[in-house]
């Protein structure tokens, strides 16, 4: 659907807002999630951090069933690939090209075909679902289902098949243009440090779904910008306020279902434990004038902020449900954006210029028209807009991106998260393994 900018910004005109200092709104403690046993999602709930259990082997390199037949042509193919794969910022140590070569050397045989099907098995399973291990993935929450849609089996199959192991290969690695472009950038430079770096991003391609959508919402944590992208452009482009490193932003995808319209703020336990309980039983005529309602007492306290300009939420919350109770939404606070540095939040994304993007995403979503839209805003009611299939959203985190033309970026690693991954690639190649994923847990305070 093609999108009249002039007319959404008309519709955005009749939208007042007065701004309001306020808190980051967050809902309860986030919740852990188990990591994706090779990309097939199954996660399991925790309420509270518990100290990490010891790896637990989830898969074992060797074919279950017997391995298929390899001619010496196709191993001798797969041998000239994994030999090259360092273009593609992985290590050709971590495929057992010297073993597979004296395997070739002895012939056709059981031994061969073990040794060729264990080599492409790892080799496609690092260029479809990622190379690195689960616990270097710090706070990472994706679910890819790129095993389903690929299974290791068909795709052996097709290798041996077509004797066309670059196209096999090629078929699992990431589409979107940056990968492609982060392979150039690798190719072209011969400086370690940021060979390092590429081959982090790379990675982290990999660990998302081959197929992100037709459209989807895509918020770059490091690079403070959220994106519209439609058929693989971007729509719209806007500014983002992130986590703080103490309370940092989770890489995760959910499913954004509608837009909220002056929204209703459900005060997190750990604010009204830290302040907010204070300030009603101290001064609740203060309490009330900031727009906290209340019932019960104690332990049982529970406090609601009104909408309304003052409302942490600002004039907009976008419906993702996920279990670590991050979301995107506006800010009475917007003179923020201004700043070059914006991880400042205690974990969710705020949005600049949220009326417009909430506008837009009625548009694409719900079928709204401009003015249709702007008029529940105008209006000051607690309203919400459901749309008509869900939108995927995905945040991520990468350190070197592009702005959607091609051209590279690098942004600084506001929470030390390519540390593990680089580090991790300096080991040898680990079987996918589970660990308990780290714990989201916000540190919240009002005015931070």
């Amino acid at each position: 659907m093609a999108v009249k900018k002039a007319a959404i910004f008309s519709s955005m005109a009749l939208v007042l807002a007065a701004p309001a200092a306020a808190v980051d709104p967050r809902t309860e403690t986030p919740v852990n999630l188990l990591p994706p046993v090779l990309q097939t999602p199954a996660p399991a709930q925790q309420t509270a951090p518990q100290a990490p259990a010891a790896n637990v082997q989830v898969a074992t390199p060797v074919p279950a069933k017997p391995a298929p037949y390899w001619s010496m042509g196709n191993a001798s193919a797969l041998l000239f690939f994994i030999q090259g794969i360092g273009s593609r910022g992985l290590n050709p140590a971590d495929y057992g090209p010297d073993a597979l070569q004296a395997a070739i050397k002895a012939g056709e045989g059981q031994a061969l075909n073990d040794m060729a099907t264990l080599a492409f098995t790892q080799l496609l399973v690092d260029l479809r679902d990622g190379r690195t291990p689960y616990s270097a993935r710090v706070q990472w929450f994706i679910r890819d289902p790129d095993a389903t849609t690929f299974p290791t089996d068909d795709m052996l199959r097709k290798a041996l098949d077509s004797q066309d192991f670059e196209a096999v290969f090629s078929s699992v690695e990431p589409k979107h243009p940056d990968y492609a472009a982060l392979k150039n950038a690798l190719a072209a430079t011969k400086d370690t440090a940021r060979q390092q770096i590429i081959k982090t991003n790379m990675d982290r391609w990999r660990w998302l779904p081959h197929d992100l959508g037709k459209r989807y919402v895509y918020v770059n944590v490091p690079e403070y910008m959220v994106r519209v992208v439609g058929k693989g452009k971007n729509i719209a482009t806007y500014r983002a306020i992130v986590g703080a490193p103490k309370t940092a932003t989770p890489q995760l995808d959910a499913q954004a279902i509608g837009m909220i319209i002056h929204p209703t703020w459900t005060i997190p336990r750990s604010i009204i434990k830290e302040s907010v309980g204070a300030l009603i039983a101290n001064n609740p005529a203060a309490a009330r004038a900031r727009g906290y309602t209340w019932t019960g007492s104690g332990k049982n306290l529970s406090v609601v902020q009104k909408f309304g300009p003052g409302n942490s939420l600002g004039m907009m919350k976008m419906d993702m449900p996920n279990p670590h109770a991050i979301f995107l939404h506006d800010t009475p606070t917007r003179s923020l954006f201004e700043r070059p540095v914006r991880a400042l939040s205690h974990g969710c994304i705020r949005t600049d210029r949220a009326v417009e993007f909430a506008i837009l995403m009625s548009i694409l979503q719900a079928g709204f028209d401009p003015h249709e839209a702007a008029t529940l805003f105008k209006r000051g009611l607690n309203d919400r807009i459901p749309f008509n299939e869900p939108v995927q959203v995905f945040i991520n985190y990468f350190t070197m991106a592009s702005n959607g033309d091609g051209k590279l970026n690098s942004f600084a690693d506001i929470y030390g998260r390519d540390a593990p991954v680089i580090a991790s690639f300096a080991q040898p190649r680990q079987d996918k393994v589970v660990t308990p994923a780290a714990v989201v847990v916000p540190i919240e305070a009002p005015g931070a």
